[in-house]
This record gives structure tokens, sequence and C-alpha cells, in this order.
């Protein structure tokens, strides 16, 4: 089979790979649906790919893609067929650790003390018609919800819904979303949802107006206008209530901490980078309350699900540009400019 690969400095290579085969306690699926992620950028810019990032490996083409959708279509003949049937669509958390620890049994196996795989960068990932993972690696996707949806749910959205629930959001509140790619979109729609006043805020005339679309009451263009006067004119003076950042920028974060007025929470989702803050000015006389918030649980993803089937939020909305794998190097020289919805690889 054919698989994306980033050897690093924006470049992308489809290779051949052999198919892959259920190992114990493994299952193979074959992919419906791979979402593109604003975190693949990371390993798609860097000069040699995962490896100028930490990401060690043995020095094999790591598979890209780690927010798969799709359906069993082999098992390891031990597994209950109550873990995994063929035919069950499927999403994947996108980790795996020892399976024993505290964390791993909670669901969070990327906190996993003794180590993590990360499909997509240390393990194959979805980007691929086929892929192989530990069975309890799956999540149930409804049957309401398409592949794609199921993809976006298998990072992005999940990575936004988790942060908005960790920071008690209300609709009696105003919540800031700094930076509409994915998440940031992501988070517009789910703040939208839980009836709070949402201001989005991006650099992109063209996301901004996706964000318009997601339900955002207002929009900020931060290369026009600075985004922390504008906040406080749009709430009186006093600030929103909440911040979430999904960009990584240093001002970016900055500008979500000093347009959050007193008593309000501020969650950093975006990777990566550092920010500087005067901690008594912009947060111990704010009483403010900053957290940080690194992705999901598999509990998070199928509660996350569910939430959107329940609910008939059509998530599909989320892709501007759908893909076949032989565009993969088109795809993310498009993606790369920031100025897109979320990308797919359908198969």
């Amino acid at each position: 089979m054919k698989g994306v690969v980033f050897p690093g400095d924006r470049k992308v290579e489809v290779m051949q790979f052999a198919d892959p085969v259920p190992g114990p306690g493994e299952v193979v699926l074959q992919i419906k649906a791979s979402g593109m992620c604003g975190s693949d950028l990371h390993f798609y810019r860097a000069a040699e790919g995962g490896k100028s990032l930490g990401i060690m490996t043995d020095g094999s083409p790591i598979i890209a893609g780690h927010e798969p959708c799709g359906i069993v279509v082999a098992r390891d003949p031990n597994l209950s067929s109550k873990t995994a049937f063929e035919g069950a669509r499927v999403m994947v958390h996108h980790y795996s650790g020892c399976g024993l620890c505290s964390e791993c049994r909670s669901g969070w196996q990327q906190l996993c003390p003794e180590g993590m795989v990360v499909y997509g960068a240390t393990a194959h990932g979805a980007h691929a018609p086929y892929m192989s993972v530990p069975a309890d690696t799956l999540v149930p996707l409804p049957e309401s919800l398409s592949y794609s949806e199921g993809a976006a749910i298998s990072c992005g959205t999940t990575t936004a819904y988790s942060a908005l629930k960790r920071m008690n959001l209300t609709g009696r509140q105003t919540l800031s979303v700094f930076g509409q790619g994915p998440v940031g979109l992501s988070a517009v729609l789910f703040g939208r949802e839980l009836g709070a006043r949402v201001i989005a805020i991006d650099i992109s005339q063209e996301r901004l107006a996706l964000a318009e679309q997601f339900g955002a009451h207002e929009i900020i263009n931060a290369s026009e206008s600075d985004p922390i006067e504008s906040i406080r004119e749009l709430t009186t003076g006093r600030g929103a209530h909440m911040s979430i950042e999904c960009s990584g920028v240093p001002e970016v974060r900055a500008q979500s901490v000093r347009s959050t007025g007193t008593w309000g929470t501020v969650c950093f989702v975006g990777e990566g980078g550092s920010v500087t803050l005067d901690v008594s000015k912009d947060i111990n006389r704010k009483q403010l309350t900053i957290m940080g918030s690194w992705t999901f649980s598999s509990f998070g993803q199928a509660e996350c699900a569910q939430y959107i089937a329940d609910r008939g939020i059509d998530l599909d909305k989320i892709f501007t540009h759908r893909f076949d794998l032989s565009e993969a190097e088109a795809a993310y020289a498009l993606f790369d400019k920031q100025t897109t919805g979320k990308g797919v690889f359908e198969f």
C-alpha cells in the first residue's frame, strides 16, 4: 500500500509500505478518512521531520496522520468480539501506553510515565489505506456521524471540546477564541452551542469568515486592529470572561491573557513556543486562572462524538478541502498557508 511521509523541510513523499497485519491484541483498520491537523505542520516544516523535533524512531519512514477513522477489517483471533469485531465503525485514540498505570487506565495514555506511542509520529498513522493499532485504542463512531466527522473528532475537535469542558464555560460568559484553525473553529462551534458569546480572533479573513459560519458573534482581524483593545471595546472595558489560545504563537498567548478580565480563565491549547508575562499585572492582580490543556482522554473522545451526534451538529462543514492520497503534496502546501478550514484524505 502507499502512505504519506514527511521527510522534512516542507516535503511530502508517498511511499510504498507492506500491508499491515494484526499483531497480538491488535486490529487492522481500513481507513475511510484521515484528517489533516495543525500539529502535522510541525513535522511537515521541520528540517528533518520528526527527528528535528526530538521524535526518536529506528530511522524507518513513518506514515503520517493521527486522525484515523475507518472500519475494522482484521483482528487478532484471540481478541474478544466485544473488544473488536470486523465491520465495526471506529475512531482511534491516537496514543498507546503501558496499559497498566493509572493514567492509561483512565484513558490518558499520552501521560503514561513509561512512555507513549503516538500514531502518525512514532508509529504508522492513517495517511494510508490501512493501519494496525491496539484494540484498546478504538473508540466507537456513532452511526449518525460520517467517517470524516470521526476523523475531526479524533484530534482537533475533541481537543477543543476537552479544553472548554475543563474551563467550565457557561452560557453566561464571553469567550475569546484566538486562532481559527481546526481547533479554534471547533472551539467557536462548541462555545456557541453552550450558549456563550463568542469572539473569534485571527489574521486570516478567510478563516474569520469560517468562524462567522460556525457561530462567532464577533470577529477581530488581529492584522488590522489590536485584539486586546478590540475585546475590551466589545465587553464595555471588562475583557472576556474566558479565553482559549489555539495558535501557539507567543505574542498571541500574551494577548489572550491581557484581554481576559478579572477573575477570568485562560487556556493554552496551541503547542510549542513560550510566553512572557508580567506576573503581578497580567495574572495575580486580576485573580486570573491560567491552565494548559493537551488533547483529551479516550473517554473524552467518545463523549465528544456522542455530544455531536445527540445534538445533530454538522461537523462536516469544518472541511473546506477533501483530498485523495495522491494529492498529498498539494494538500499540505495549501494547508501550510493557514488560510483554509480543515482538510481530510478520504478513501
